[in-house]
């Protein structure tokens, strides 16, 4: 089954897919081993995103532990790594195409974990609308 991103794939040409990759580190976050609401964050987080989700996939590590999950997007991806043990978790955010934002789905995570975020790098992609590293 081929799914197409409108966004993304049918652009003909890489600058007019430009993107925006987040990564993030998180502290203090609170839920950070319950699986029904890592998949719930990540949907949600999406939907901030105004970007598609064709599939998610969460592995939990054991009781008390932490998760690993990806939301595989039309428009790239959003990844989550948990420890609830420190309650840290590292996020990955990227998305494509006009109209997408990267930030807002950032926003509700943190606001989902109740956690903050102690690194964030923004990382332009496919010769993206935000500034361009030299």
């Amino acid at each position: 089954m081929a799914i197409r991103s409108k966004v993304c794939s049918e652009m003909p040409h890489p600058a007019s897919a430009a993107g925006l990759h987040l990564i993030a580190d998180l502290a203090r976050g609170s839920r950070l081993d319950d699986l029904e609401w890592i998949e719930r964050t990540l949907r949600d987080a999406a939907a901030a995103a105004a970007v598609k989700v064709l599939d998610v996939k969460l592995h939990p590590f054991g009781p008390g532990m932490g998760i690993t999950g990806v939301a595989l997007l039309a428009e790239s991806h959003i990844s989550i790594h948990t420890w609830p043990e420190t309650g840290v978790a590292a996020v990955d955010i990227f998305v494509c195409g006009a109209g997408t934002n990267a930030d807002a789905a950032l926003t509700l995570i943190e606001e989902r974990l109740t956690a903050v975020t102690t690194y964030r790098q923004a990382i332009p992609r496919l010769g993206s609308r935000a500034q361009s590293v030299s």
